[in-house]
């Protein structure tokens, strides 16, 4: 008999098949019976189609309305260099991988958490680095070491950072005196991945008989040592001190926000007072240590020491390198001099937000200004010169309006007595050719009213 008829895919076919099999009548009336149905059929398959195409188009207009207000953003930060683009993959130098397996920035420690933070960085930034003058995939030209190192871009992670992978000493050229009141920052990071197989990272303070011998460093007369030693679900940290030829002390402290599982830079500041030296990771202070350093000590130099070999995937980075001289006093600038000019208050990338290390500062002023209550003050904010003026004037308005509202918030102070103001880039107290120039001119001004 031929094909049979269920092998027909679409009634209108079958129809045609069929004709020659059944007698005319039968044939008009099951076309008359099947009319209906394929018209039922052919106004799904249009409706169908109709709301395919309406989804289609409010895709496309969300993604329109997202990449417009993306570029609507600014591109400004207060306390990191704008993010450089990221090299090709598998270029020299290019994004590497300590970030999270996503890719997308680890979530920084809540603002409560630095609740007895009491960090405060020194008053003016006399040397900063953010590796922005380097080219990727180079060892920095400002830095000497007898190991080896590259500039790099991290996934996920503002700017650029050194990434040591070597063992060896890494030196600052330009950090040439360290007196006897200044600060130290920078951030540190190593991969998610970290675990056995790594070595212990020490930041030194040394006073060098030869600058041009930095490799002798550990026989100088007067150093101070602090380590950093993650592990994959922990870390450590300790210091030695050696005072005039003789090493004094050393002591030793787990620190649970080195973890290499956090995946994500943790900040370190260093504080010396005379002879006392304060060290804090993260939000935690880990040393207080009165007698750190001999009263004849001279540091004139700052080094990053890796003593050990380690394993590929073991690598330290390093970022936003930041020293600062002389005693923050906020107390006597703002009552006697009108002004008190902070370094110390950071920011999130293209943000307003404050960071959590901002809260030193934050509570120098918040206890200036409850111990005076009558005192008003206007908070003025200021860029730098990189990006766009009229960016840079908006951004500055909106994080002296932040820290009006974290001192109002987190403090109890009124309102009322504090009004802010922003210049943008208009008003620098350095030059912005360097990258401690531009540290100074990125700040946040209180002005007694």
């Amino acid at each position: 008999m031929g094909e049979p008829v269920t092998a027909c895919r679409w009634l209108p076919r079958c129809l045609a098949r069929v004709a020659k099999l059944l007698p005319p009548m039968l044939i008009v009336i099951v076309a008359a019976a099947a009319a209906p149905a394929a018209a039922q059929l052919g106004g799904l398959l249009d409706a169908g189609k109709r709301a395919a195409e309406e989804a289609r188009k409010a895709l496309e207009a969300k993604r329109a309305a997202d990449e417009a207000k993306k570029a609507s953003e600014p591109k400004k930060e207060q306390d990191a260099t704008q993010k450089p683009a990221a090299p090709a993959p598998g270029a020299a130098g290019g994004s590497t991988a300590p970030a999270a397996a996503a890719g997308t920035p680890a979530t920084a420690p809540a603002f409560e958490s630095y609740s007895k933070y009491d960090f405060v960085p020194g008053e003016k930034v006399v040397a900063a680095e953010d590796f922005t003058q380097d080219a990727i995939g180079d060892f920095p030209a400002k830095w000497n070491t007898d190991g080896a190192g590259e500039v790099v871009t991290l996934a996920g992670q503002p700017g650029r950072w050194l990434k040591l992978t070597k063992r060896g000493f890494f030196l600052p050229e330009f950090v040439t005196a360290l007196p006897d009141n200044f600060t130290l920052e920078f951030d540190v990071m190593v991969a998610p991945t970290y675990s056995s197989g790594g070595s212990t990272l020490s930041v030194a303070l040394a006073e060098l008989a030869n600058v041009k011998q930095p490799q002798q460093w550990q026989s100088s007369n007067n150093t101070f040592v602090t380590t950093l030693t993650p592990t994959a679900t922990g870390g450590s940290s300790g210091y030695t001190t050696r005072q005039d030829s003789t090493s004094a002390s050393a002591a030793q402290t787990e620190v649970a926000l080195l973890a290499a599982r956090n995946a994500r830079p943790v900040h370190v500041s260093l504080w010396r007072q005379r002879q006392r030296v304060r060290v804090y990771i993260g939000q935690d202070k880990v040393w207080d240590v009165p007698r750190a350093i001999a009263p004849s000590a001279k540091f004139n130099a700052l080094l990053y020491f890796v003593p050990a070999a380690f394993d590929a995937g073991h690598e330290y980075y390093l970022a936003n390198v930041r020293v600062a001289v002389g005693a923050p006093d906020a107390r006597n600038k703002i009552l006697t001099q009108g002004k008190w000019v902070s370094h110390g208050i950071l920011f999130d990338v293209n943000s307003d937000r404050i960071k959590g290390e901002s809260y030193g500062s934050l509570k120098e002023m918040a206890s200036v200004l409850a111990e005076h209550a009558d005192l008003k003050v206007q908070i003025v904010g200021h860029t730098d010169s990189d990006g766009d003026d009229a960016a840079n004037l908006d951004l500055s308005k909106r994080r002296a309006a932040s820290v009006k509202t974290a001192l109002a918030t987190r403090f109890g102070i009124d309102a009322t007595r504090m009004d802010t103001d922003g210049k943008g880039e208009s008003q620098p107290i350095d030059k912005n050719d360097t990258p401690a120039g531009k540290a100074n001119n990125r700040r946040v001004e209180f002005v007694k009213k």
